[in-house]
């Protein structure tokens, strides 16, 4: 199989980008608790929010969209290859080597990557999850109806992006298997939105 060597640069560049872990480093910046011992154990804007408060959780929420926006706005109408740079970036969160590969569960960036690539699947996701999250409270249901649709939204485009954009869909409901069986139980945390000092 033919591999074009001078797309690899990018894609170290963008999962190291993706791999910086904002929600630990913004939680030892405020000497906040570690988000990898309390809560759900992860470093994203969800469990950031709920253990530290909803200032930490929307700084995380940036900082994290926006590592996922900022690369691919920049090499997008250059390369050929921005699903790859979408897939690294993701995967550079999900799997941070600098914190033994324990990241989070890839919302907040691949957001940013959507909107980055089309303006109008970013805006479907977040729309998607705002409405599933005023109504159910949820913020895993939120995340997996939004992705779901999304993923629907972009065969029926026949974009660039579909295989991997399945594969990313894919990881995501399997980052998120422990919150499905949660939400079959009835046992899911809600989202509640807290000012902690």
């Amino acid at each position: 199989m033919f591999i074009n060597h001078d797309i690899i640069p990018y894609l170290i560049f963008c999962y190291l980008i993706g791999s910086i872990p904002f929600g630990l480093l913004l939680s030892v910046t405020f000497k906040k608790n570690d988000p990898r011992l309390v809560g759900s154990k992860n470093i994203g804007a969800t469990n950031i929010t709920r253990i530290s408060g909803w200032k930490l959780g929307l700084m995380t929420l940036i900082l994290d969209v926006l590592k996922g926006y900022i690369p691919i706005i920049l090499f997008k109408q250059n390369q050929s290859f921005v699903d790859l740079m979408i897939l690294f970036l993701f995967l550079g969160h999900l799997f941070p080597f600098w914190i033994k590969f324990k990241g989070g569960k890839g919302i907040a960036v691949i957001i940013g990557c959507l909107t980055a690539y089309n303006f109008f699947c970013g805006l479907i996701f977040v729309c998607t999850w705002l409405f599933v999250a005023v109504v159910s409270k949820y913020s895993s249901l939120s995340a997996l109806v939004s992705s779901f649709l999304v993923l629907i939204f972009i065969s029926f485009k026949q974009e660039q992006l579909f295989w991997v954009m399945l594969l990313i869909v894919l990881m995501i409901f399997a980052k998120h298997l422990a919150n499905i069986k949660r939400l079959l139980r009835g046992e899911e945390a809600k989202i509640v939105l807290k000012n902690k000092n």
